[in-house]
């Protein structure tokens, strides 16, 4: 791994000047320890703390698009994998009470009585995998609480109040902030976002391996002209290499970083990522438009595309 694209973790990033030149010019991801813990959001959202009983009450009678699939716990980016389906927010959120009870339960009947393994699991498959109305398996992915463009879109815009733009983000313009809440342990699909992105770990955990945007044709995209097309074609689970014979070495360009609740990852535009969420993690991201494509203008389009095309077949030839 090129040493100047190797992803860096800042204690101290005070200042939108440091952010920039240190990091966005840069166009390298890099975590921000203890970005958002002054965040309301952070000390009012914890379910391990209230915090799911503070969200029902404020926003629980909203309505919100949930991510159902039939590969869960991992969940595929195109609209073939997975089905959207509407439901109260506070429907989601007993879910997520549920697996706070079961989860205690079991704690218990561990402590009280280690015999009693065999018949908890039963009653774990039982509880995970049925509801009276809705999958236990389901995702709030990309939830809009603001969006600039769209603002009929949004859903849960009462806790834009609980969400302070960290200062390192100065003046930006935010093209939008999503809500993504996961009530049991999940798995995203490798891809990557046209925009510049912030993602901040409200509660719980997320574990993201990146590749640098020179790692696409190991990764696959799907095409330009389909849906989905920022999303890699590889499975995560079992991928067939005969098919995809260049992702055998994918991991080679691959870089692994940890987020604790607090944190934030800064995720530039292009780069693919793949995301793992623990228990009840909730997570909030910032999306904005890169100061590269806010100057590039459309009627010089067809000259950048020559340009790029040109550059990649000198330094494929040189190769």
């Amino acid at each position: 791994m090129e040493e100047c694209i190797q992803i860096r973790r800042y204690e101290e990033l005070h200042t939108a000047k440091e952010f920039e030149s240190l990091i966005e010019a840069q166009n390298v991801p890099a975590v921000l320890c203890g970005c958002i813990k002054n965040w309301r959001a952070f000390s009012l959202w914890n379910p391990r703390n209230g915090g799911l009983d503070y969200l029902q009450e404020r926003v629980g009678s909203a309505m919100v698009e949930a991510m159902v699939s039939s590969s869960a716990p991992i969940f595929y980016g195109d609209l073939g994998s997975h089905e959207r389906v509407p439901l109260p927010f506070s429907m989601f959120l007993d879910l997520c009470k549920k697996r706070i009870h079961m989860q205690t339960e079991q704690q218990h009947q561990h402590l009280d009585d280690d015999h009693s393994v065999a018949s908890q699991t039963d009653h774990t498959q039982h509880d995970y995998l049925s509801l009276e109305d809705v999958p236990e398996q389901i995702y709030l992915a990309q939830v809009p609480i603001m969006n600039r463009d769209r603002e009929e879109k949004v859903q849960l815009g009462t806790l834009r109040e609980d969400i302070q733009l960290p200062p390192i983000l100065g003046a930006k313009e935010l093209s939008s902030i999503n809500l993504w809440m996961n009530n049991a342990q999940s798995r995203s699909s490798t891809h990557y976002d046209p925009l510049h992105n912030l993602l901040c770990i409200v509660s719980g955990r997320k574990q993201v391996v990146l590749w640098p945007p020179s790692a696409s044709p190991s990764l696959y995209p799907m095409p330009i002209y389909g849906e989905a097309s920022n999303h890699s074609l590889v499975a995560l689970e079992n991928p067939d290499y005969s098919i995809y014979p260049r992702a055998e070495c994918s991991m080679e360009f691959a870089q692994k970083v940890v987020l604790e609740a607090g944190d934030a990852l800064f995720i530039p535009e292009g780069w693919f990522h793949q995301v793992d969420s623990d228990d009840l993690t909730i997570a909030i991201n910032l999306w904005w438009r890169s100061n590269t494509m806010s100057c590039m203008l459309e009627h010089m389009d067809a000259y950048y595309l020559r340009r790029i095309l040109r550059r990649l077949i000198d330094k494929e030839m040189g190769a």
